[in-house]
């Protein structure tokens, strides 16, 4: 968290009090910004960006996303601001699948790991889309075969 002091009026919140008591105050013992006093908290967001504090919220905002897989839904809750990638994980957990199985899909398009749900506007009640990664599962189908036929090598000759 940063503290900028500025002396220009637009950083400056407007309040009923007189001007004399925002410029007056000199203490910087971490006063929320709506007190009148001049100062913004700033924050850096996740993608880099720095923007003015979010005032009277907690630490994580909580966001319930809804993941179709197939014809079964699932109800997930993670902070608003983790990745697909600790979407996954946690989706690993409901469905069985690895992460690295899983694609998700959001607004039509595959998301990687490395994005932030915030960042891309996945919000409370938002619908994602879980598939599981074609090219992983035709290589199980394909170990499955291999090992049904390494357990049974001799092919009968003769059928009655």
């Amino acid at each position: 968290m940063i503290k900028l002091r500025c002396s220009k009026k637009l950083f400056r919140r407007s309040s009923s009090k007189s001007s004399t008591a925002t410029s007056s105050s000199s203490s910087s013992d971490g006063g929320d910004a709506g007190s009148g006093r001049g100062e913004i908290e700033w924050e850096v967001r996740p993608g880099g960006m720095l923007v003015q504090k979010r005032d009277g919220r907690g630490d994580v905002e909580v966001i319930t996303v809804r993941v179709a897989t197939g014809f079964s839904w699932h109800d997930v809750s993670i902070g608003a601001t983790c990745t697909f990638g600790e979407l996954k994980v946690v989706l690993s957990m409901v469905t069985g699948l690895e992460p690295r199985e899983q694609r998700l899909l959001f607004r039509g398009k595959e998301r990687e790991d490395t994005d932030h749900l915030h960042m891309l506007g996945v919000r409370d009640k938002d619908k994602v889309l879980l598939l599981e990664d074609p090219a992983l599962k035709d290589m199980k189908l394909r170990a499955a075969l291999a090992a049904q036929a390494v357990q049974s090598p001799y092919q009968p000759f003769i059928r009655v």
